[in-house]
């Protein structure tokens, strides 16, 4: 993989690391970073060899400081429809992949995660923050709301008023008050951060992938529904899983008290609905 990709893959055992790789622009998410991080994940979700993924930023200072406004300003002064189409759709297209990712998604805030970069941030399943890390929603500070999904999951994760004061402010926030809202699962001294990322995704990939893949699917429809059809799309979820061989294990190793050893095996899992 070139020093100058967007976005650079590591994979170690089952655990493909992605890093955003602009450090010289603080890892801003431009059009082409975007596009790039889009096809990455497009290709891991099909990939069998990986399981779970870390998403980090390069350098000392920034996970990602959102996105790149160079850019953003020519699609602004061509007009609403283009600066819609270049820019909000395709954050919003980045995000919404990240949120609905079949394979759990971690992020590893090693800096500054402004604007885009906390938007990538509420939208990941699960993430952790180094203690150096610094969230903030500056857009207004442009005379622009949030464009990526900021002014919708924000509030769903913060509660609505203490997601209204960082966004009418667009104030910085600490990692610990990240926390404290549950934008993020834990902080931790920068040099643990990447190792924090994988002993949490090693603890994921205990268990079956067929799983996990359900529970990220019944979290991420049900969230926003009723609960009524929230139990609906839980009951379908354990549906698909049923047939599956990884379920079959998972109870005999129980009965057995021994460790289950799952197949992962996507062919068995059944079409509900």
């Amino acid at each position: 993989m070139p020093d100058n990709d967007p976005i650079l893959i590591q994979q170690r055992e089952a655990i493909a690391t992605l890093t955003l790789n602009r450090p010289e622009k603080l890892n801003a998410l431009s059009y082409g970073l975007i596009d790039r991080l889009l096809e990455v994940l497009d290709a891991i979700e099909v990939d069998p060899s990986v399981r779970a993924v870390i998403l980090t930023g390069a350098g000392e200072r920034a996970f990602s400081a959102g996105g790149d406004i160079h850019e953003f300003s020519r699609s602004v002064a061509a007009g609403p429809e283009q600066a819609v189409r270049d820019f909000v759709r395709r954050g919003q297209k980045l995000t919404a992949r990240l949120e609905a990712f079949g394979k759990p998604v971690i992020a590893a805030v090693n800096g500054l995660a402004y604007g885009g970069g906390c938007e990538v941030t509420e939208a990941v399943p699960l993430a952790i923050a180094s203690e150096r890390a610094m969230f903030a929603k500056p857009e207004i500070n442009l005379g622009m709301p949030p464009t990526f999904g900021g002014t919708q999951r924000l509030p769903r994760l913060a509660g609505r008023k203490r997601a209204m004061e960082l966004l009418l402010t667009g104030d910085p926030f600490t990692p610990q008050r990240a926390l404290d809202m549950g934008l993020i699962n834990a902080v931790v001294p920068h040099e643990e951060l990447l190792p924090a990322a994988q002993a949490l995704a090693q603890r994921i990939l205990r268990h079956s992938s067929l799983a996990a893949a359900t529970i990220l699917t019944a979290v991420t429809r049900g969230i926003n529904a009723s609960i009524a059809e929230g139990l609906l799309i839980e009951s379908e979820q354990f549906a698909r899983i049923v047939p599956t061989a990884d379920l079959r294990e998972g109870l005999d190793a129980w009965m057995a008290r021994r460790q289950p050893v799952y197949s992962g095996d996507w062919s068995q899992v059944a079409k509900v609905g």
